[in-house]
């Protein structure tokens, strides 16, 4: 991209990448991909980015894992293209649901193994069984939230965002919200 602001939102959302533990190309990757209007192809990504044909390789591969990246054909060429998803609500739900799916349900199912073996041991200190437990619970719970938010249609997620913390004054007790 020639575009000043373009580089430094590629450069920033690689950045921004890594803090939330993304790889800087990966992150990169998808920025430009993001801001294409036409579908890239691998060696295009490489050139504009600086970036090995390997790290772009891999890169495309994480993204397409994610569904926010999908390979498209373009007529007369045969080489593989690629274009990101542009819908940023589509795109929000897809990473938080690889993200589930590769953190959260992994660590709900050692808690719950952990919790299982620990239950009725006399050997071990009970603020570990308990903890771990509360753990399980919570996670679990977290999980489930998510469950039930992510059935919800896009219009209603929109509102709730944009209620942010009002939407407390609906709930019981929900008035005396902490500044």
């Amino acid at each position: 991209m020639d575009i000043p602001e373009a580089r430094a939102f590629i450069l920033h959302w690689g950045e921004m990448g890594t803090e939330w533990g993304v790889n800087r190309s990966v992150a990169q990757i998808h920025a430009l991909l993001y801001l294409s209007t036409q579908p890239r192809h691998a060696e295009e990504i490489c050139e504009k980015l600086g970036l090995a044909r390997s790290n772009v390789s891999n890169g495309l591969k994480e993204l397409q894992s994610y569904q926010i990246v999908r390979r498209v054909h373009v007529e007369g060429d045969r080489r593989d293209h690629f274009i990101a998803d542009t819908d940023l609500w589509d795109m929000l739900m897809k990473i938080t649901a690889e993200r589930k799916r590769r953190e959260i349900d992994p660590t709900i199912q050692l808690l719950r193994e952990l919790s299982q073996s620990l239950d009725g041991r006399t050997d071990i200190p009970e603020h570990v069984r308990e903890r771990i437990s509360r753990m399980h619970d919570f996670i679990g719970t977290l999980a489930n939230w998510y469950a039930d938010v992510r059935r919800l249609p896009k219009s209603t997620l929109v509102t709730l965002m944009k209620l942010g913390g009002r939407v407390a004054r609906l709930l019981p007790g929900g008035s005396k919200v902490k500044s």
